[in-house]
């Protein structure tokens, strides 16, 4: 009589440690897109500010534009805009959901609040 861990057990357990190592590494990823996407849509949104002109509509516009790129889900009348003192401040807010296969979900909540 051949027992399981003769032949062919161990390749059973590679398998079952591969997918339990396949699925950290695509809930590792799904949960950092969000995070890198505030990320990088902040830094653009401080470099777009910083480099406004005075033009208020035309700032909004490329913020605007950096959301979309970045798959920030705003709209143009959700991003603020106003002229300061030390240059432009700029502020929105938005909600992202990550869901792992249906196993997991959870929201989280961004800001920016920069002023340039």
């Amino acid at each position: 009589m051949m027992m399981l861990n003769e032949r062919g057990g161990g390749f059973l357990k590679f398998l079952i440690t591969a997918g339990i190592i396949a699925f950290v590494i695509y809930a590792g990823i799904q949960l950092l897109i969000p995070f890198y996407n505030y990320s990088a849509f902040k830094t653009n949104a401080t470099e777009i500010a910083r480099v406004s002109l005075g033009n208020l509509e035309k700032t909004k516009a490329e913020i605007f534009e950096s959301a979309q790129e970045h798959n920030i889900p705003v709209t143009e009348k959700e991003i603020e805009i106003e002229k300061t003192i030390k240059g432009v401040h700029v502020k929105t807010e938005w909600k992202s959901t990550v869901d792992l296969l249906g196993i997991y979900q959870h929201t989280y909540e961004f800001k920016v609040d920069v002023e340039a």
